[in-house]
């Protein structure tokens, strides 16, 4: 049990990813130590608004900030932080530092972007206003991106640092993404030592390029996410068939195009890696992939610097790219400017677009989508979780028209959603991570997941574990 003197000491704030998947920000405070565990920004539904009240606290008052991963929904108001005062550390492995400053540039880029157009849209920025989405008025700009790189302390993966007096840390394998990380944290409270431990997002076991995520034996406190908590993905090797089937249906038999909003961060680089695979297995041939974002290209190229993170598989596959035994019947184009990314848009037939934003809210798959969603030889590849409120998500519900720019798009286009790719662990996996602790964890916080879907992992886990687990309510402050 945890001690009637840390109970009256240490307090979790849940400012993000509570009761939802985005958003990610948990600030503890004990004696002598505030700090924050990710700081993401929203995205889908009502997102612009709540990016603009999160932060409430006084970010001066913070010591240091400990960052699980690169995604945007974990760290993208990181710049936000820092132009609002905060001038401390912010820790996380050398791979997601240095896919910090591609990522949270291009955030910025893209709220600068939306909201010059929108300026030159007065009548849609009035309906979005009315909607509470309005996003005229960026949230951080380059310049402030660039200089929040300068507070990012990078640490290797199972190497103890210490962030304050009073607190230990070690970065674990998360197996998500590359450079995605446990956090295991010792709080040095009184006489006693807690240890606190962060899940972050949790990759699925047995998934080609990153590692499985490291075992964890013990905890006082736990925060585990639960975004596939109440469902299992189908077989990997079930969905590379799927993947196969509507390559195969839609270039070689329908004559269409194959558009696939894809993270470029994660999501891209598995994607490659697996058409590349098939190829090299004949599964697949005469394959013409255009990877339609420049980020996706600069996160690509960090991954081949960081190959050592990488699993023996995809070790392997890149040195038969290096040692030049992969000529096969696959074409790779990486498009940089507007103008090339207009260019695909003329393409009737044979292309596989992969291009951001994973949730197509933002980012050049719109366009791909306005020029393809509404032709029945065509195929959407949904490859990823999409959030509530998303365009992705309105797909996925099965959507018959859709709204990109300002325009009433009909959807005739396949949509095919592979939850076998999802980078996230399902509920089998959660569980098997879970029954690695040796005992039950004093207090167990489900987190990152719909609301219904945390409260019920959160029940599972009493259940499958007796433990004591709960689902935090959104801004809820919670004395351990």
């Amino acid at each position: 049990m945890v001690s009637h003197k840390m109970a009256q000491t240490m307090k979790i704030s849940f400012l993000g990813a509570a009761q939802e998947v985005t958003g990610s920000c948990f600030l503890i405070e004990a004696t002598g130590v505030r700090f924050l565990v990710d700081c993401g920004m929203f995205q889908g539904r009502d997102a612009y608004q709540k990016n603009v009240d999160a932060l409430s606290f006084d970010p001066r008052g913070i010591d240091f900030v400990l960052l699980s991963h690169a995604h945007i929904d974990h760290c993208g108001l990181l710049p936000r932080l820092c132009a609002r005062g905060y001038q401390g550390p912010i820790y996380t492995t050398a791979a997601t530092a240095d896919l910090l400053a591609i990522m949270l540039a291009d955030s910025a880029h893209i709220q600068e972007s939306e909201a010059n157009w929108l300026l030159r849209h007065p009548k849609l920025e009035r309906r979005l206003h009315r909607a509470r989405q309005s996003r005229a008025e960026p949230l951080y700009n380059v310049v402030q991106a660039h200089a929040c790189l300068r507070q990012i302390r990078s640490v290797g993966y199972r190497t103890e640092f210490k962030p304050h007096p009073r607190v230990r840390c070690v970065f674990q394998d998360a197996g998500h993404i590359l450079g995605s990380a446990i956090i295991e944290v010792w709080l040095d409270q009184a006489a006693a030592s807690k240890k606190l431990v962060f899940s972050g997002d949790l990759g699925q076991p047995g998934r080609p390029v990153v590692n499985d995520p490291a075992p964890i034996e013990q905890a006082d406190v736990l925060l585990v996410e639960s975004t596939y908590g109440n469902r299992r993905h189908r077989s990997f090797s079930d969905t590379v068939d799927e993947l196969v089937e509507v390559l195969e249906n839609t270039i070689k038999r329908c004559k269409g195009n194959v558009i696939v909003p894809a993270f470029a961060l994660g999501r891209t680089q598995e994607l490659l890696f697996l058409l590349f695979d098939l190829t090299r297995q004949g599964r697949l041939a005469d394959l013409h992939v255009f990877v339609d974002s420049p980020l996706a290209t600069q996160v690509t190229a960090i991954t081949l610097q960081h190959a050592a993170s990488l699993d023996a598989e995809a070790k392997a596959l890149l040195q038969l790219q290096l040692t030049g035994e992969s000529k096969l019947p696959i074409h790779f184009g990486f498009t940089e400017s507007v103008e090339d990314s207009i260019k695909l848009n003329q393409i009737r037939s044979g292309a596989i677009i992969i291009a951001a934003s994973g949730m197509c809210d933002a980012g050049r798959v719109r366009h791909h989508l306005r020029h393809n969603l509404h032709r029945a030889e065509c195929a959407i590849l949904i490859t990823g979780f999409q959030a509530q409120g998303t365009l992705g998500r309105r797909l996925v519900d099965g959507a018959q028209q859709v709204d990109l720019f300002g325009e009433q798009i009909a959807v005739h286009a396949g949509v095919h959603t592979l939850g076998g790719l999802s980078a996230h662990a399902d509920q089998a996996a959660l569980l098997e991570w879970l029954r690695r602790f040796k005992r039950a964890p004093a207090q167990t916080f489900v987190v990152h997941g719909e609301g219904e879907t945390a409260q019920g992992f959160a029940a599972t886990v009493r259940k499958d574990f007796g433990w004591n687990a709960l689902a935090p309510a959104p801004g809820a402050a919670i004395s351990v």
